[in-house]
């Protein structure tokens, strides 16, 4: 009977560690999908308030010298492979298919535990889809837009 109770308490605890491990597990993984801001890096919020206030602003220069060349853009349209490039496709990188300006305003990064060099902000296309993606990644001590995607293509 002393076993049985022993070994009854072994899968008890087992049972214990093993749900704890994955309500953990997808807790962390649950926060960095559900669309909510992950923010880990102190560097983020001051970078990202000089990009999404030049966007607002409409300021191309400022935007082309926050960017990392070549840009990457959705299926069917070409990379933007230079400064000159972007302030002329300007209209195709942030108003195609959403108002990156509106979106901005009230957006936050969102960052992946798993890709630490990299944060992205979401913007919702005319279906109020959150399906345009701005992609970011760190670029030495500092972070540029380096990429836009659409995951509906």
């Amino acid at each position: 009977m002393k076993k049985t109770t022993n070994l009854c308490r072994m899968l008890a605890l087992a049972g214990t560690v093993l749900i704890t491990a994955t309500v953990g597990s997808a807790a962390v993984r649950a926060a960095s999908s559900t669309g909510k801001p992950v923010q880990s890096d102190s560097s983020i919020p001051p970078f990202w308030g000089k990009f999404k206030d030049a966007v607002i602003r409409g300021d191309k220069a400022v935007v082309a010298g926050l960017s990392q060349f070549p840009i990457s853009m959705p299926y069917g349209m070409p990379t933007v492979r230079t400064r000159a490039q972007l302030i002329k496709r300007y209209r195709d990188v942030f108003n195609h298919e959403t108002n990156a300006a509106k979106c901005f305003a009230t957006s936050r990064p969102e960052t992946d535990p798993a890709r630490p060099k990299e944060f992205t902000v979401a913007c919702k296309n005319a279906a109020g889809d959150e399906v345009i993606i701005y992609l970011f990644r760190r670029v030495g001590k500092t972070w540029a837009f380096s990429g836009l995607d659409n995951l509906n293509e």
